[in-house]
C-alpha cells in the first residue's frame, strides 16, 4: 500500500475572494469560483480548495490562524485505502464521507484525509543549459514565459510544538519515511509512494526564530514548476498583479537542493514556487543536520541576518532511520 502525495489542500481563510484571486494569479487552474468557494485543479489532478475559516464544511482543528485546515493524501489503490483506514481506526477516530474519503485527526492536532487518487502524469521539458565549453543549446534561445503554471503540489509545512512525536505518528500510522532532520528545527517526511524529497515538513514551533510562537500553525505550501525561468516569470507576474514581494527572493535550499521563491499569501502563510529538488527512494539515507541553518540555504537573493555568517558543515548519516530498520509500516 502506498500514499503517493498530496491529493488536496483545503484552506480556511478570512477572505475567499482575495485568496482565490491570489492563487489564480499564482498560476493554478481555476475550476470553480463562488462567494463561498474557490476550487483549483492542477494538471496532476490534485486540488486546492478555498473556504471561509468559519465554513461548517471545514473540519475542526487545533491549528491557530488561517491556512491549510486539512491535508488529503492520495492513496494508490482502493485496497491500500481500506488497509490504511483499518489500521488508523485502532488509534484514531476515523470517519468516511459520502465520496469514501477517510478523515481523521493526527495525534498532533492536524485534520487529514485519505482518498483513492489516480495521479495523472505531468510532462516538463526543461531547456538544455549552456556553459563555457559545454554547448547544449546551439542556435536556439530558451523558452520565453509570461507567467508560471504549477502542475503539482510538492509539499506542505506546519509548525508543530512536538514535531518529533508528529514524525512518529506519520511514520507508524501512515508509513512516511524520514528524508532529513534539521536538529532542533524540523523533520522532512516523504510518503512511501513518492520520490519527492519531502511531502510534509514538520517545523519545530519552538525553534528560535521570530515567527515561531510555540503554537500549531500552517506555514507554507510548495507548488512545482519547471525551472528557474518559470519561478521568476511567476514572481514578476505576481508583483505586476499587486502582490507583495518575497522577503528572501530567489534561493536554493541545501537540504534538498531545491530552488525556492516564497510569496506572502492571503490564504495564510506563504505559497512557494519550487523547482529542481532532489528525488529519492528507499535507498536514500536520511541525514541529521546538526547545525540546522546549514541545511536552509545554499544561496538566497536577500540574505537574512541569521545567515550573515556562513554556517559550518556538520552532518551525520542516520542509517538507523532507513526504511529497512525503522519502525514504520512497510
Amino acid at each position: 500500500m502506498a500514499i503517493t502525495g498530496i491529493e488536496s489542500l483545503v484552506y480556511g481563510v478570512d477572505d475567499v475572494a482575495s485568496a482565490t484571486r491570489f492563487f489564480e494569479d499564482f498560476g493554478l487552474p481555476l475550476k470553480e469560483r463562488s462567494e463561498i468557494l474557490g476550487h483549483f485543479v492542477l494538471n496532476e489532478g490534485s486540488s486546492v480548495v478555498i473556504r471561509h475559516r468559519e465554513d461548517p464544511a471545514l473540519p475542526t482543528t487545533a491549528m491557530e490562524g488561517i491556512g491549510v485546515r486539512e491535508v488529503v493524501w492520495g492513496v494508490d489503490t482502493p485496497d491500500a485505502l481500506e488497509a490504511l483506514a483499518a489500521s488508523l481506526a485502532k488509534s484514531c477516530d476515523v470517519r468516511r464521507d459520502a465520496e469514501g474519503t477517510v478523515r481523521f485527526h493526527t495525534s498532533f492536532g492536524l485534520a487529514m484525509g485519505l482518498r483513492h487518487f489516480n495521479r495523472k502524469p505531468v510532462v516538463y521539458a526543461p531547456d538544455p543549459v549552456n556553459a563555457p565549453g559545454r554547448i547544449n543549446r546551439l542556435n536556439q534561445h530558451r523558452k520565453w514565459r509570461e507567467r508560471a503554471r504549477p502542475k503539482v503540489i510538492s509539499h506542505v509545512v506546519f509548525a508543530v510544538p512536538d514535531y518529533e512525536a508528529g514524525y512518529a505518528f506519520m511514520r507508524d500510522e501512515l508509513g512516511f519515511r524520514l528524508s532529513d532532520s534539521q536538529r532542533g528545527f524540523g523533520m522532512y517526511l516523504r510518503c512511501d509512494g513518492s520520490n519527492n524529497h519531502h511531502n510534509l515538513f514538520l517545523l519545530n514551533a519552538n525553534a528560535p526564530f521570530p515567527d515561531m510562537d510555540g503554537k500549531l500553525r500552517f506555514h507554507h505550501a510548495n507548488f512545482g514548476v519547471e525551472d528557474i525561468d518559470e519561478i521568476m516569470a511567476g514572481a514578476n507576474h505576481m508583483v505586476r498583479k499587486g502582490w507583495a514581494h518575497s522577503h528572501l527572493g530567489l534561493g536554493r535550499h541545501r537540504i534538498d537542493s531545491a530552488l525556492f521563491y516564497y510569496l506572502p499569501c492571503p490564504a495564510g502563510g506563504e505559497a512557494e514556487y519550487g523547482a529542481d529538488a532532489d528525488y529519492v527512494d528507499d535507498n536514500w539515507v536520511p541525514r541529521d543536520w546538526q547545525e540546522p541553518l546549514f541545511g536552509f540555504a545554499h544561496f538566497v537573493h536577500n540574505l537574512p541576518p541569521f545567515l550573515q555568517q556562513p554556517p559550518a558543515w556538520n552532518v551525520r548519516y542516520m542509517t538507523e532511520e532507513t526504511p529497512q530498520v525503522s519502525g514504520g509500516k512497510q
